[in-house]
């Protein structure tokens, strides 16, 4: 079985959407269902057809939850060291080409979020990054091609998600 690699807060954050899904989401949408059932003629009923959709996706969602939660090892970057990058380090970056100046933060799957700053440790540039310090220059391949990076800093940051 594969392990799910993942910071506490990430761990929470699925836990609690799992336990939202769970006592709240599913219940009141079976709760429709069941009004919408009571409405008449199935075949066209959108209401039904509406709440029952919204369960099946419920249910698959809550199965993906389970899942990952089944798989999830638990690291606290703060016990990690951060002279080089390492999972939960933020990494800042500038693109040689460019003098474009980036900062990520490694995180897992479940928690990544690049619109954040925060990118899997299982993404084309985390893995190139790993175990590179300050001053290193790193020829990441990513798809949308070759970018050479100078990493300007590692460090550790806490993780906080929304």
């Amino acid at each position: 079985m594969d392990k799910e690699p993942m910071t506490l807060a990430g761990y929470n954050k699925i836990t609690g959407d799992l336990e939202f899904l769970k006592k709240s989401e599913r219940p009141e949408t079976v709760i429709a269902l069941e009004e919408a059932r009571q409405l008449g003629d199935l075949k066209e009923n959108a209401e039904y057809h509406s709440a029952k959709d919204k369960l099946k996706l419920i249910d698959f969602q809550i199965a993906e939850l389970n899942a990952v939660i089944s798989k999830a090892v638990i690291i606290d970057p703060a016990t990690l060291p951060h002279n080089k990058v390492s999972f939960g380090s933020t990494v800042s970056l500038v693109d040689s080409n460019t003098d474009e100046e980036l900062t990520y933060m490694i995180v897992g799957g479940v928690e990544s979020n690049a619109e954040k700053g925060m990118i899997s440790f299982n993404s084309p540039l985390a893995k190139q990054l790993m175990g590179k310090e300050e001053g290193d220059e790193v020829k990441a391949t990513l798809p949308g091609g070759v970018r050479t990076f100078e990493v300007l800093g590692v460090c550790y940051k806490e993780i906080i998600l929304q």
